[in-house]
């Protein structure tokens, strides 16, 4: 101790000897570390918005695409189907070229068709269909309005390079020439229309026909396009090679305030991406009249074929900047762009550089603060030595040993001094957390304290250390977590995986009949154990993620607005609207960890967290046996699906009523006591002496993740 004080005064001595060079000092480096790190924050910042456009628009691109796939096999699959084709060959062969529109309706072959095609048109939510002749001709369709129309000189070399060449095709929207109900029932001219569109087949294999399905594309292509948007100024859609844009825009409210589209009408194709030279938004009125105003960078880079991003912003339809990427679709014949305002993507950087700026101009005051604080560095490194050595012993209860450390505290295992029980102390060092990491650790011990089901991790004890460091203690488990199970041991037998799923409802359902949900159910959460002579008890961790339903409780400790959670075991609404989430989205992990533990993989995997988000959203899991390889209960496979529905509505209603279904499945028995004790026996013999396994160590650990 006297070496240490010795120690700090001649150090404290030696800064003094130079109190004027050490603030001009402390000034030109702390200057030059500002500008390096606001270039570098710069640099990292746009190489992840240039990721997030990049990734966005893939993803859009594949849903887009995978959407016209489907809308193609659909029409194939009516053309291939044999009373539909039948009825149209029929409907060809007594089409006289000279026959008007009406004698064409009227035909007895017409009404066959649409009566063969109704329910087609109703299962697949399309909105009527045409069939073209060779010649180009309607002979067919739902409405009479169509019938006999001819098929423009480009739609016509459509046709002939795709349907009457044997191949399927989904045309791009397009403004229909005769009057057509719109997306509220209201009929006028120029609706956008799409077509579904395959050929058909005559007696001898020839392309006879082509039966188009018509598609509403501001009701089912723009919902595509809706599904990634960037913040709260981004969209994605769809345009042609003129600039016309081909979905609906998010923004139609504000392009009819400021005079880009009348009223009454919807932007997909009535908006076109000329850049108006000024920002619209702001009332600044333009120079050119629209008409002559020019195509966007955009929308120009594209019509050249020149696919990309910008992320330096250029002024879009609006005239407001944004970043930017687009991408042309050479088989479907139009491109896909997604962008967001230039002042959302770089909200980031600028309060960044306001600090920046800020720091620079208090760097005198800085310089001289930074004499004090040195001085006392080695005073408070002294102070911190010393806590360090009294932590060994606080109250009633011994340190032994550390369990992990993570970049807010620390957790120990520990041993009550009278009672010899051993525990688990987990502390939270005030000094590297702000007020809401605070009151978020002090809020996981309450709501967890208040729970007593035997699945979850019991409270013993909750303070704070003179020093001011908060601590809590808690049981110390002695197995391993689930992740770990299915790591080393692989796939678990269905009575096991069941066994197991019980225990955790059981702590779910006590947490959820408070108000309480954890958002953070993953194997890594869940222990399993030797408690009291019972093998195979589970004990549910980390309520550290817990959100309190009653909003008159709500503390918002966790990110406000943001993702929490475990992206592999998230539901979709955790990702889309996390301040949304109930109980159901508990009940959707279970699912999802039963998965991993029937098949040794969770239900979705991706190269980054938002592939697996997007899969979480968009994407039906495969079947567990499937997957697994070999036949699983369907009761059991069924109750997995069930819960990993993607609307929480179609979950089951309550971890109580899973514990149900789970009681049903024919082999929720099969594991039983003695399955347990020889499993435990074999693979960790030491669990049942007094000295806890080697595993134990890691198997606690997993409760430190609230300390990352």
């Amino acid at each position: 101790m006297t070496k240490s004080i010795h120690l700090s005064k001649s150090f404290s001595s030696n800064w003094r000897r130079h109190v004027w060079v050490r603030p001009l000092l402390v000034l030109v480096v702390l200057a030059s570390i500002g500008w390096w790190l606001r270039a570098s924050v710069e640099a990292t910042l746009q190489a992840n918005l240039r990721s997030v456009l990049k990734t966005t628009l893939k993803a859009e691109q594949s849903a887009v695409q995978n959407w016209i796939r489907m809308q193609r096999s659909q029409a194939e699959a009516a053309a291939g189907d044999e009373q539909i084709a039948a009825a149209i060959r029929s409907l060809v062969a007594n089409a006289k070229s000279d026959s008007a529109a009406l004698e064409l309706f009227n035909l007895p072959q017409s009404a066959e068709l649409r009566r063969e095609l109704a329910p087609v048109l109703e299962a697949q939510e399309y909105n009527g269909f045409v069939v073209v002749e060779a010649s180009g001709r309607i002979v067919a369709s739902y409405r009479s309005e169509l019938v006999g129309v001819m098929l423009t000189d480009a739609e016509m070399r459509l046709f002939r390079e795709k349907a009457f060449a044997g191949q399927s095709m989904v045309l791009p929207p397009a403004k229909s020439r005769v009057v057509l109900p719109d997306r509220h029932g209201v009929a006028r001219s120029g609706v956008p229309t799409m077509f579904a569109v395959a050929p058909v087949l005559g007696e001898s294999g020839e392309v006879i026909a082509a039966l188009g399905l018509r598609i509403q594309p501001e009701v089912t292509f723009t919902k595509i396009l809706e599904i990634a948007r960037i913040g709260d100024t981004g969209e994605t859609f769809a345009f042609d090679r003129s600039g016309l844009m081909l979905s609906n825009s998010r923004y139609d409210e504000q392009l009819r305030g400021i005079g880009l589209l009348p009223e009454g009408e919807d932007s997909t194709l009535n908006v076109s991406l000329r850049d108006p030279g000024v920002n619209l938004t702001t009332g600044a009125q333009p120079k050119l009249l629209r008409s002559e105003q020019p195509l966007t960078y955009m929308a120009t880079e594209a019509a050249a074929g020149r696919d990309g991003e910008n992320i330096d912003g250029h002024r879009d339809y609006r005239g407001v900047p944004v970043v930017q990427a687009w991408e042309w679709l050479n088989d479907e014949g139009f491109g896909i762009a997604t962008k967001v305002d230039v002042r959302e993507a770089n909200q980031t950087l600028d309060a960044i550089s306001r600090a920046i700026w800020g720091l620079l101009g208090l760097l005198a005051v800085v310089s001289l603060a930074m004499l004090v604080f040195m001085m006392r560095a080695d005073h408070l490194a002294e102070k911190a030595r010393l806590a360090e050595i009294n932590l060994k012993r606080f109250g009633q209860s011994t340190l032994e040993e550390k369990l992990g450390e993570g970049g807010m505290g620390v957790v120990y295992r520990a041993k009550h001094a009278m009672l010899l029980r051993p525990t688990a102390v987990k502390f939270f060092d005030t000094a590297k957390a702000d007020d809401k990491s605070i009151a978020r650790f002090e809020r996981e011990v309450q709501l967890t304290s208040q729970l007593n089901h035997p699945n979850t991790i019991a409270i013993y004890d909750y303070g704070r250390t003179p020093e001011g460091l908060f601590y809590f203690a808690m049981e110390y488990l002695d197995g391993l977590n689930l992740q770990d199970l299915v790591d080393r041991h692989g796939p678990q037998p269905e009575g096991r995986v069941i066994h197991i799923l019980k225990q955790v409802c059981g702590s779910l359902a006590e947490a959820h009949s408070i108000g309480l949900i954890h958002r953070d159910v993953k194997p890594a959460n869940i222990l399993l154990n030797v408690r009291g002579g019972m093998f195979d008890v589970v004990k549910l961790l980390d309520f550290g993620l817990v959100k309190v339903t009653d909003n008159s409780h709500e503390a918002m400790v966790t990110k406000a607005g943001g993702i929490v959670g475990t992206p592999m075991y998230m539901s979709p609404e955790a990702y889309q609207s996390p301040n949304t989430v109930d109980a159901r989205t508990d009940l959707y992990a279970v699912g999802a960890v039963g998965y991993f533990l029937l098949t040794g993989q969770p239900p979705f995997l991706g190269e980054t967290v938002l592939d697996i988000l997007m899969h979480q959203v968009k994407t039906q899991p495969e079947l567990p046996s499937k997957r697994l390889g070999k036949p699983v209960s369907p009761e059991l496979e069924q109750l997995l699906l069930h819960c990993l529905s993607k609307p929480a509505a179609d979950r089951p209603k309550s971890a109580h009523e899973i514990i149900a279904e789970l009681n049903r499945v024919p082999s929720a028995n099969s594991w039983t006591e003695s399955d347990a004790r020889h499993w435990w026996r074999r693979y960790f013999p030491n669990l049942e002496s007094d000295s806890p396994p080697e595993t134990a160590n890691t198997a606690q650990r997993s409760e430190t993740i609230v300390l990352n």
